[in-house]
């Protein structure tokens, strides 16, 4: 597990470095990034495939990588995205040869195959990494991040086990220089390993405190603002669906605000807000969950880590919009003191919901975060973030897509090609005003939970609160947990929402074509 140190609210990541021509010395592990090639998928042609540094390296080591390739493809090693297959060589001081497949060489695969090299790699200092010659800067960016990424674990073990890998050395043995792009890659790949690593923390050790401490140990060491609302900040100033879902529990909710401006920002300097769900645990409140489904809902603040994650990027990267960061914490969980179902709630500025399902809290305590946006900080674009429900995952399946909803067409297409450049796809879903009588109540201006379309009428509920501002919601519940160790993901949380983000808010312009 890589533990944050005392000075540094990140972990220890590995170092992934760029040596411009092949090194006269590497590692005792080299490792070729092949792919499906332009040779005969049976390897007939010896070849098809091996970057041509690949094989002038492998013949400084005395062996035939174009034999091998074809030797290791009869034993059912193939060139698809992530798949791995090692050689030992029993003289010299490098001991061992190891392919990694990078299939068609997409992006990506690219993704895929970084991470692999990043797994096979537990426990060493360092692995020499050969790569296509000429890889372009997007691909190259894909790869520093799998290696991030697959280098992910968090255990309380009491012996933790193989550390992540020391030391990633890639070339393509030209003598071009190519730091610039991994280094971006690693601030991206990094984002998705601190969201990841904030979700998976147990809940009793994480509640809206440690969050909001959490967010102020980012905010020092990147150079960001930040605020907090405690609970009576929060009662004083109205937030009253924030307060309403945290009020069952005995550790308080918290509001968290973090301030981004880059340098040189005018009044002309385009301004986003956006809006995470923290709800540090969800049992359901008084509409109890059962057991299995409140399992791993440690991680129902996804969204709210992601933000984090993502603002801790943007110096880093020189964003050039100017970023607010709202994370709206709570925990749910059912006492004396709970909120109850057809309690009405006030949310900040004054609109009131009939609850009808206390297991409907997020929509809650973002409710409160996107009217404060719309009411104190006037963005020109919003955007909320958050494991929202249930019947996304319905909809899209697992582990594919994120659900996207959008009162405007370009910030829809602005965050759809984020979220194919990151890996962290989105598909765009309806927004049909037809169902809005769905959460209509004579009692309040809304309700909370109700029959039909249930991620639907929640981006609805949502949408009346984010005013004439364009405004995206993603409910990310149906890739913010994945089942087992694969690609870039480990077993578990996944900090859905932070490289989509940071991908976007450091393009070189993320609020191209939005109506203003």
């Amino acid at each position: 597990m890589a533990r944050r140190s005392s000075s540094s609210p990140f972990p220890s990541l590995p170092v992934v470095a760029w040596q411009p021509g092949l090194p006269v010395h590497g590692s005792s592990t080299w490792v070729f990034v092949v792919g499906d090639g332009d040779g005969d998928s049976d390897g007939e042609k010896g070849g098809g495939g091996l970057p041509a540094a690949a094989k002038e390296a492998a013949e400084r080591l005395g062996v035939d990588l174009g034999r091998l390739l074809e030797v290791l493809r009869d034993t059912g090693f193939t060139a698809s995205a992530g798949s791995t297959a090692s050689y030992p060589l029993l003289t010299g001081d490098v001991t061992e040869i190891v392919l990694v497949g990078a299939g068609g060489g997409t992006a990506k695969e690219l993704r895929h195959a970084g991470a692999a090299v990043a797994r096979y790699g537990r426990g060493k200092d360092e692995l020499t990494t050969v790569v296509a010659e000429g890889i372009d800067d997007t691909r190259l960016q894909a790869f520093a991040e799998g290696v991030v990424l697959g280098s992910f674990s968090y255990t309380l073990k009491s012996e933790p086990g193989k550390p992540a890998v020391g030391t990633v050395t890639l070339t393509d043995g030209s003598a071009a220089e190519r730091q610039p792009v991994l280094d971006r890659g690693v601030v991206i790949g990094r984002t998705g390993w601190f969201a990841r690593q904030l979700a998976i923390t147990p809940s009793n050790e994480k509640d809206p405190a440690w969050l909001a401490a959490r967010a102020a140990e980012v905010a020092a060491a990147t150079g960001l603002e930040v605020t907090v609302w405690d609970e009576k900040k929060l009662a004083a100033d109205g937030f009253g669906g924030i307060l309403a879902v945290g009020r069952g529990s005995d550790r308080p909710p918290r509001f968290i605000r973090l301030d981004y401006t880059p340098k040189g920002a005018t009044k002309k300097t385009p301004y986003v807000v956006i809006v995470g769900k923290g709800i540090t645990y969800d049992t359901g409140g008084l509409s109890l969950k059962p057991r299995e489904g409140m399992v791993s809902m440690k991680r129902d603040m996804t969204g709210g880590g992601s933000v984090i994650a993502t603002m801790s990027a943007l110096r880093d990267l020189g964003a050039n919009v100017r970023v607010t960061g709202l994370i709206c914490a709570a925990e749910n969980m059912p006492s004396g003191t709970a909120y109850r179902p057809d309690d009405v709630i006030r949310h900040y500025g004054g609109r009131t919901t009939e609850v009808k399902n206390t297991d409907a809290e997020g929509r809650l305590v973002l409710a409160d975060g996107l009217a404060y946006a719309v009411q104190e900080l006037k963005p020109d674009v919003l955007v909320d973030v958050a494991t929202l429900t249930g019947a996304i995952k319905v909809s899209l399946g697992a582990m594919l897509y994120g659900g996207m909803f959008a009162t405007d067409d370009a910030l829809a297409d602005n965050l759809a090609d984020a979220g194919r450049v990151s890996g962290e796809e989105l598909w765009r879903m309806p927004l049909p005003a037809e169902y809005e009588d769905l959460i209509s109540t004579p009692i309040a201006d809304s309700v909370n939970s109700s029959k039909g379309p249930g991620s639907i009428t929640a981006a609805l509920f949502l949408k009346a609160f984010a005013g004439d501002i364009p405004w995206a919601h993603l409910d990310l519940s149906s890739i913010a947990e994945s089942p087992s160790d694969r690609f870039e993901y480990s077993a578990g949380a996944t900090g859905a929402g932070a490289r989509l983000l940071t991908t976007w808010l450091t393009s070189e312009t993320p609020t191209a074509g939005i109506a203003n």
